[in-house]
């Protein structure tokens, strides 16, 4: 009896193991081409986050030919949405409302900061009353009764506005699970995925008029993984055992990696209307192409390749033939096999 006890513990715990390594697998990391993370952060010490695969991206943009000055008052969130529980509704919004600081990360990410130029707008209260008083205490300790130039220079002003936010965030976008039992012992898996969408729009200060805006959606995956055993192993002893793991996907990543999209779409879609250019044009001829590609829904020859290697195979067509045909077979036999050696 021992012997058959410890030959279903030993199942139980190989099928919660290989449930957990499936998972592993088949989820993407974060940092990776797949956008998105299997596993959580469990150090213990504060840490520096990995660079996400759209931020690799924004760092690999070629240099412009001039950085633009841009200014960003903030990127709000738009959906008006308060985060669910199990309880109902709370008082906490669904995303992120700190839209604007991640915004302007990404902006300095772009070509390692060389594609723009950021002047602060979003505290500029808190800007302006540090400058008033650097002038009165020149002026009371320094006896200086006009701005000095030298110590306090003139702010910069932007060219180029840009404005956005957060515009959607959609749950239970996909739901779905699987599981399957066998004599008392089992394994299921749940999956849920919401999707968050971002607008960026930049307008022209001189005149403006919106030069151009772009969007940009990310999904956010949740996932649970279980096994468990119910079963007798002998009279009055009952084996009862249970293993599952669930792991919900960040949502200040995925916003973080829609608007880093966005603004990688912003340069390239500025680069097509002739904004702003490369240093050097032949260079970025690539990017162009894919990005065109992935606006317009473009398929290139090896993925058209693929998909029909892919596809399963199809029955043989079969004629019906009509009665009208044979009739007419029938009345000009001739006429027919004329038909088929002209074909």
């Amino acid at each position: 009896m021992a012997a058959v006890e410890g030959r279903i513990v030993v199942m139980i715990a190989r099928l919660a193991f290989s449930s957990l390594a499936v998972l592993a697998l088949s989820a993407c990391s974060t940092v990776t081409s797949g956008g998105r993370t299997a596993w959580p952060e469990t150090r213990s010490k504060a840490f520096i986050p990995d660079k996400t695969q759209t931020q690799v991206l924004l760092e690999g943009l070629p240099a412009p030919d001039r950085p633009v000055a841009v200014a960003v008052y903030g990127f709000s969130d738009q959906t008006g949405q308060f985060k669910p529980t199990e309880t109902g509704q709370t008082l906490s919004r669904a995303v992120s409302q700190g839209g604007g600081a991640i915004l302007v990360k990404a902006l300095q990410d772009a070509g390692k900061r060389q594609w723009f130029t950021i002047v602060e707008r979003e505290s500029l209260k808190n800007l302006l009353n540090e400058r008033q008083i650097i002038r009165e205490m020149r002026e009371r300790y320094l006896g200086e009764q006009g701005v000095n130039p030298q110590a306090l220079p003139a702010l910069l002003f932007a060219g180029v506005l840009l404005e956005g936010g957060v515009v959607g965030y959609d749950t239970n976008t996909v739901t779905g699970g699987a599981g399957a039992a066998f004599l008392g012992i089992g394994a299921h898996s749940e999956y849920r995925q919401d999707t968050v969408t971002v607008y960026l729009r930049a307008v022209s200060v001189r005149t403006g008029e919106v030069l151009t805006t772009v969007t940009a959606s990310k999904t956010i995956a949740s996932q649970a993984i279980g096994a468990n055993a119910f079963r007798y192993i002998g009279f009055k002893e009952l084996l009862q055992a249970e293993a599952g793991y669930t792991t919900n996907e960040p949502d200040q990543v995925a916003l973080q990696q829609a608007i880093e999209k966005a603004v990688y779409e912003l340069v390239l879609e500025g680069v097509d209307l002739k904004l702003w250019n490369f240093a050097d044009p032949a260079s970025a001829q690539s990017l162009l192409l894919d990005y065109h590609k992935e606006r317009d829904g473009a398929l290139d020859e090896a993925t058209v390749t693929q998909a029909l290697r892919d596809a399963p195979p199809m029955a043989p067509y079969k004629i019906k033939r009509t009665a009208s045909a044979d009739r007419d077979e029938r009345a000009d036999p001739g006429r027919e096999r004329e038909a088929h050696v002209r074909n």
